[in-house]
């Protein structure tokens, strides 16, 4: 699709996101909080979406990011978001 703002022309682009490399280990509910992460979904949406509170799915996270040796979400991204390069855990 394209359109023009003024005198600039702009195409929009949609194709589905690469798949989370999630390695095994992780708990059903672990799954889906991550993958909810890799989607960009802030704690409060996840836990919304899920009907938990906010303390639970930080505890989640803690608990994912123990098992996947990572220590925040822009190194979990980084390293499990989707695509080959770079992913998985570090050789």
């Amino acid at each position: 699709m394209k359109f023009r703002i003024g005198s600039s022309e702009f195409a929009v682009l949609s194709f589905p996101a690469a798949p989370a490399n999630l390695p095994a280990g992780l708990t059903e509910a672990e799954r889906a909080v991550a993958t909810a992460v890799l989607a960009g979904a802030s704690t409060a949406e996840i836990a919304r979406r899920r009907g938990r509170s906010p303390r639970t799915i930080a505890n989640q996270l803690a608990a994912i990011y123990r098992k996947l040796g990572v220590q925040s979400r822009a190194e979990f991204a980084a390293r499990y978001g989707g695509g080959t390069e770079g992913a998985g855990p570090p050789a």
